[in-house]
């Protein structure tokens, strides 16, 4: 199928692409037609962008339907166009918020293309109110840009969000406070149980100014970091610890920062000593077995006798000199227990 670039936009429309469902088209007639109509995708605007995700989603769901859980012929198909995997699901997504905007919402499909790609998205994702607002913008003709939205966006969740007190909405409605510097405490708000939600609400409410604006949204930031962390760390699972408490006790003192980065630095810790527990566990094996069948070569038993410090326990590493200080042995113990 060629197509003069005149014509490409009924062309896009016109495209029929196969059923990912049927079973009377054979897997080569089904690569077959998605060919055909990737081939005429070939300007890289918003709405070529919606039909190349159109057409991706068509293969995956193809995959999906004949049970190939491990999606087999859909990252075949990418491999062979040198299409990466995170690329392919952008422009799915791409093509789910089209599906939400213009066949479930008021956008008019010929108005598609006065949107860039991450001003589109970034509609797919607002709440309704902005999204008919962005719409009708862009149903008159008007160039939409993700910092368009994106202010409408705080515009409307400043203004609504119950989540605020109410002398801080009313601020914000007064154009007392910029929405730019409200929206984000709501969302760091919504991340927060109703117990934090609470506690912050009332601590605001006694002095709504913009500093006390910023100062809040980064205390809840913090507080939702150190609860993720906790949550995720094992450390802390069959503990007393009273995590509200210390939380306080940390906003109290105003280190609340620091707090919620010893917990992200423990948690990784935890992560990397799981996966050198499995690489251990490995080379303890491969080790052993080596040993035994190296009886009569003393080279390669060298070269175990070498590694012995890393197969064995308690394990020791050679860290090398770090920051300019002397060589560093670490011996780490691993329990089963």
């Amino acid at each position: 199928m060629s197509v003069a670039l005149g014509s490409l936009e009924a062309a896009l429309h016109a495209l029929d692409l196969p059923d990912p469902e049927t079973d009377d088209l054979s897997e080569v007639e089904f690569l077959s037609q998605v060919d055909q109509a990737w081939s005429v995708c070939e300007r890289f605007d918003l709405q070529t962008e919606i039909w190349r995700g159109r057409i991706l989603r068509r293969i995956r769901d193809r995959g999906k339907h004949h049970g190939q859980s491990r999606g087999s012929t859909f990252l075949q198909w990418l491999r062979e166009r040198d299409i990466s995997k995170s690329h392919a699901y952008g422009l799915i997504q791409l093509a789910d918020s089209a599906d939400e905007l213009v066949i479930e919402g008021s956008l008019d499909p010929a108005c598609v293309n006065n949107f860039s790609k991450h001003a589109f998205l970034a509609t797919a994702k607002a709440a309704p109110p902005v999204q008919q607002l962005v719409n009708s913008a862009a149903n008159e003709g008007q160039r939409i840009t993700r910092h368009q939205v994106k202010r409408l966006d705080d515009e409307f969740t400043a203004a609504s969000s119950n989540l605020l007190p109410d002398e801080v909405r009313q601020r914000t409605q007064a154009q007392v406070l910029p929405t730019k510097v409200v929206a984000p405490l709501v969302k760091e708000l919504a991340r927060l149980p109703k117990e934090q939600q609470e506690q912050l609400r009332q601590e605001l409410a006694s002095a709504p100014e913009l500093d006390a604006v910023k100062a809040t949204t980064q205390i809840a930031r913090s507080m939702a970091k150190v609860l993720e962390a906790a949550l995720a760390l094992h450390a802390l699972g069959d503990s007393s610890l009273n995590l509200d408490q210390a939380m306080g006790e940390a906003q109290r003192l105003e280190v609340l920062g620091p707090l919620a980065e010893t917990l992200r630095h423990a948690q990784q810790i935890e992560q990397a000593a799981s996966r050198l527990n499995c690489s251990w566990q490995r080379l303890a094996d491969l080790h052993e077995r080596l040993w035994l069948e190296s009886g009569n070569s003393p080279h390669l038993r060298q070269l175990l006798e070498t590694l012995a410090s890393l197969a064995g326990s308690p394990l020791r590493v050679s860290l090398g000199a770090l920051g300019g200080q002397d060589h560093r042995q670490v011996e780490i113990t691993i329990s089963s227990g």
